[in-house]
């Protein structure tokens, strides 16, 4: 007499499979141990505080609006320093010092208030159109200049530092300002960069503003 085997039971089968599913998972999501222990990369500094010699940021005379630049790379450790963006002006004066401890002073005195007189004119002439009458050679005929880009009533400079550019007859004015522009969105820390040259360093020279190239 040939007996059969008895029917395995469908419960059974279920069971078993779905247990080799649940460790075939598990085998395959367990992250393989990393041989030897991760090492942390330096992080880059990233510049802040200062606008650099080499990356200037020129005026733009076909928008109105002057344009931005960078900031130097020794002076990223003042930016953990600086003040939130919209402080307002009590924020100003830590902008400004922290300009003057990045980016010491080395122009006579008379030099640097010329430039900072000519700079923060110049800036606001070219933002908000005010004055650009005593700058005939850069912003051309006032009856016919291109609408200012800003307004006014909402111009600020918060701080501005003039200093020589690799020649004692060559400098820089770099300026850090807020504003509204004509679409009504305000921003602070723009950064603008004008040059200047004179032709000695004798007598009265005085420094002569450079148009943008």
């Amino acid at each position: 007499m040939v007996t059969t085997p008895p029917a395995r039971s469908p419960r059974l089968l279920l069971i078993a499979t779905l247990v080799l599913a649940v460790a075939g998972t598990l085998l395959l999501t367990v992250p393989n141990a990393p041989s030897t222990p991760p090492t942390a990369t330096p992080r880059a500094a990233v510049p802040t505080s200062a606008p650099p010699a080499t990356a200037p940021g020129r005026r733009s005379a076909q928008s109105g609006a002057p344009a931005a630049a960078t900031f130097p790379a020794q002076t990223a450790d003042a930016s953990a320093l600086l003040p939130p963006r919209g402080e307002g002006t009590v924020g100003d004066r830590v902008i400004q010092k922290s300009l003057e401890d990045a980016w010491p002073a080395d122009l006579a005195a008379a030099d640097e208030h010329q430039l900072l007189k000519a700079g923060r004119g110049l800036l606001r002439a070219d933002a908000t159109g005010i004055g650009r009458t005593q700058w005939p050679a850069l912003f051309g005929n006032p009856n016919q200049a291109i609408a200012p880009a800003f307004a006014a009533a909402r111009f600020r400079i918060q701080a501005a530092i003039a200093r020589s550019q690799g020649s004692p007859n060559k400098a820089v004015v770099h300026l850090v300002w807020a504003g509204t522009d004509r679409g009504g969105t305000y921003t602070d820390r723009r950064i603008t960069d004008w040059y200047f040259t004179r032709t000695s360093t004798k007598g009265a020279s005085p420094w002569t503003p450079q148009p943008p190239t």
